[in-house]
């Protein structure tokens, strides 16, 4: 299992559009070959700071099959906007 974990900065005043738009978004990475679970956390001492964890059978199931997919561009579409700076995405392996 591979987590995948973003820390999402989401422009001032957009957090309820974004968490809108969040909702729809999540049956699409949630439809992916691989995908196996998410969450989405409000930051309680930042306003419009988010952490996003999803979890993927591989990693390949997320650089390639997600991001190569054409339900990535859907979820590009209904996000990537919002975000301010853009966001880097790590990815974690559980060792214990």
């Amino acid at each position: 299992m591979i987590l995948e974990a973003v820390m999402l900065n989401v422009r001032p005043n957009l957090e309820n559009d974004f968490e809108s738009a969040f909702q729809q978004a999540s049956s699409i990475v949630a439809s992916m070959d691989g995908y196996l679970s998410h969450e989405l956390h409000r930051c309680l001492e930042v306003q419009g700071k988010y952490l996003l964890l999803i979890r993927w059978k591989t990693l390949e199931a997320h650089t390639i099959g997600f991001r190569n997919s054409i339900e990535y561009q859907q979820w590009k579409k209904l996000l990537h906007h919002f975000y301010e700076p853009f966001p880097i995405v790590e990815h974690f392996e559980n060792i214990f």
